[in-house]
C-alpha cells in the first residue's frame, strides 16, 4: 500500500513549524528550550493532519511528556493509520549555538512498517547507491569494509573518506581507520544528515560508521531507502534496562542486524526543515511577519526528491 502523495504538504508544513519554533532559540545557549518549542509546533500541526497517527519513533516514554513520547497517538483520528518517526530538533547544540545543520525532521509509513526503536545508542554503518548488494555488515569490522568498499569503487583506500562522530567510544573505528589511511572527516552531532551524505558523491562521503542514536539510525534509513543507498544497523545496549525496554516494543532478538528494508518496510515520506543553514537546506530566515523555510522531502513511491521553499505566516 502506498502513501497518498497529498500528504506531503502536510508534513512539510510539520517538520517546517517544527525548525520555526527552534529557530527562535538559535545562539541563546538553551538547547531545552529550543527542542521544547520544535515539539510542540511539531505536534500542534501533526494534530492537524488527517490521519489516525502513531509516533513509534519519538524522544522517549511516555512519562517524558512534553516531548513526542513513543506510542503517543496524533492527528485528527480520521483517515489512514500511519506510523510516525519523529526528531523535532536534530542537533539541539546546533541550534544553541547557532551553529549549521541542526535540522527538524519526521519519517512516515503506513501502520507496522517502521522499527520501533527505543530511545537508545545503534552501531551504524551506510554507504551510497550504485554498490553491490550487501558488500558491508558490522560484523566484517572496519578493515574489511573499508577493502572491500575500496575495491567495489575501484579506488585506492586512501582516495576513500569515512564520516564518523566524535565520540571516544568511537577510538578503536579512528584508530582503524587512520592505520589504513582512509581520509576522516568528523562530526560534533547530526548524524542524521551525516548518514544521508553517503547519498551525495558532492559530499564526498564514502561510509559512515559508528555508534549514534537508534531514533536518528531508523530516519536516516528513511531517507536511504528513498535515495537506493544501503546501511546496516544493530542496537547498542549500555543497560540491563535499554534491553527490557527493547522487549517492550516486541524487540524480540537483541542482537539482530537491521538493513534498510528492515527498518522501513513499504512506502515511507521523509521531511527534514533546516533550522540552521547547512549541507542540504537553508535555515529559517525571519522575515518580520512571515519566515522562510527549506525542507528537503522525498516520497519514494512517487518518486518526489525536493527542495521545497516557503514563505509562511508566523
Amino acid at each position: 500500500m502506498t502513501l497518498d502523495k497529498s500528504l506531503i504538504e502536510s508534513f512539510v508544513k510539520t517538520t517546517e513549524r517544527g525548525a520555526y519554533g527552534a529557530s527562535l532559540h538559535r545562539g541563546k545557549n538553551d538547547k531545552i528550550a529550543a527542542d521544547k518549542a520544535a515539539v510542540d509546533e511539531m505536534r500542534n500541526e501533526l494534530n492537524k493532519i488527517d490521519m489516525k497517527g502513531t509516533v513509534v519513533i519519538g524522544e522517549g516514554e511516555m512519562d517524558d511528556a512534553p516531548m513526542l513520547y513513543i506510542n503517543e497517538k496524533v492527528g485528527t483520528n480520521k483517515g489512514d493509520e500511519l506510523d510516525i518517526a519523529v526528531d523535532p530538533l536534530e542537533g539541539t547544540n546546533f541550534t544553541a549555538k547557532n551553529l549549521p545543520n541542526a535540522l527538524s525532521v519526521l519519517a512516515v509509513t503506513k501502520k507496522g512498517n517502521l522499527l520501533n526503536a527505543p530511545d537508545m545508542y545503534m552501531e551504524k554503518i551506510a554507504i551510497g547507491k550504485n554498490l553491490p548488494n550487501n558488500i558491508i555488515d558490522l560484523d566484517f569490522g572496519v578493515e574489511k569494509n573499508i577493502k572491500l568498499l575500496a575495491d567495489a569503487k575501484n579506488v585506492k583506500i586512501s582516495d576513500l573518506t569515512a564520516c564518523v562522530l566524535k565520540r571516544s567510544r568511537h577510538d578503536s573505528i579512528i584508530k582503524s581507520l587512520n592505520k589504513m589511511n582512509v581520509n576522516i572527516k568528523f562530526i560534533t552531532d547530526g548524524d542524521v544528515s551525516a548518514v544521508m551524505s553517503v547519498a551525495y558523491p558532492e559530499k564526498k562521503i564514502d561510509i559512515y560508521l559508528g555508534i549514534g542514536g537508534a531514533p536518528e539510525g531508523v530516519l536516516a534509513a528513511a531517507a536511504l531507502k528513498c535515495l537506493n543507498c544501503q546501511m546496516q544497523g544493530r542496537l547498542h545496549f549500555l543497560e540491563i534496562d535499554e534491553k527490557v525496554r527493547a522487549k517492550k516494543l516486541r524487540i524480540t532478538d537483541l542482537n539482530k542486524k537491521y538493513n534498510v528494508e528492515d527498518m522501513v518496510k513499504g512506502d515511507v515520506i521523509f521531511c527534514a526543515t533546516g533550522v540552521t543553514d547547512g549541507d542540504f537546506v537553508k535555515g529559517i530566515k525571519d522575515q518580520g511577519n512571515y519566515y522562510y523555510s527549506e525542507t528537503l522531502s522525498f516520497h519514494l513511491s512517487s518518486k518526489t526528491n525536493t527542495i521545497f521553499k516557503n514563505q509562511s505566516k508566523k
